[in-house]
């Protein structure tokens, strides 16, 4: 009987601690449930703050962009449209021949050390036509000047030495082309600011005497208006400035290659003529 008691109560021990383990579990899980709601909402505010400073930043970005574009397009009509669409087509005419250039002197350079490497080789071979085909079929004016000295390979050195010079300063001045509309452009362009300028001064003064009474408004409001002009034209003239001296550069790399250049053929075709004019 006793050991029937002490099942008994052993069983009822163990159901109680189940009971009170589960009951346990119950009430923690809504906690947990809690907290991980909880932490849910902050990341997901957290997201949100970041998303609208994101967007934030993008729209302020935005925003001076437009700024800055409608603030040019403002000062371009205070400035007289007149004066500033003349400081507009100076740029535009400058700029395009400036891209020209740059995009002629960079065709016009050529790896002229394998050029002549190939000249020479040929000629060491005997094969005069070969070295002409070689000048005939590369681009440039390094290969053009050695192409007319080739032309005149059995004339003597001396025959072609005045050829390759003639035509290097053919060459040059080609290379040298709408340079001076460049410079035309460079100086049209704050010489039309400072006309600008002298005729917005010349209404300010009109307006001052029209109204009887120098206002601080007027004065102002004409002088802002007149300066708007020349620093246009002073900007455009800097810009154009830069791609001129950048031009300028690769003209005078060119003609420092044409010169080495023609030096070089020059011993190449003595050797020729000492090796197969005996």
């Amino acid at each position: 009987m006793k050991k029937v008691f002490a099942f008994v109560a052993m069983m009822g021990l163990l159901t109680f601690g189940v009971n009170q383990t589960i009951n346990a579990q119950e009430e923690a899980a809504p906690a947990i449930e809690e907290v991980a709601q909880e932490d849910s909402v902050a990341v997901d505010s957290i997201a949100a703050a970041e998303d609208v400073e994101a967007d934030d930043v993008i729209a302020e970005e935005e925003d001076d962009a437009k700024g800055l574009h409608k603030t040019i397009k403002v000062k371009f009509i205070e400035g007289s449209a007149g004066f500033m669409a003349l400081v507009a087509v100076a740029m535009i005419f400058g700029l395009a021949l400036c891209i020209e250039r740059i995009i002629f002197l960079s065709l016009s350079e050529i790896n002229s050390k394998k050029l002549l490497e190939d000249i020479q080789a040929a000629l060491e071979n005997g094969d005069v036509e070969g070295a002409k085909a070689i000048c005939r079929d590369t681009r440039g004016p390094v290969a053009s000047i050695c192409y007319q000295g080739m032309l005149r390979i059995d004339e003597g050195l001396d025959v072609v030495e005045r050829s390759v010079v003639s035509y290097g300063s053919v060459q040059a001045s080609n290379l040298e082309k709408n340079l001076s509309w460049i410079t035309l452009f460079i100086a049209m362009s704050p010489s039309l600011g400072f006309l600008g300028t002298v005729i917005g001064m010349v209404q300010a003064f009109d307006d001052i005497q029209k109204a009887g009474d120098i206002s601080p408004n007027v004065v102002a409001g004409g002088m802002k208006v007149a300066l708007i002009t020349t620093i246009f034209g002073i900007i455009v003239a800097l810009i154009l400035q830069v791609f001129y001296n950048y031009i300028l550069s690769k003209v005078e790399a060119l003609n420092t290659d044409m010169e080495d250049s023609s030096v070089s053929l020059l011993d190449i075709i003595m050797k020729y003529n000492l090796k197969f004019k005996k």
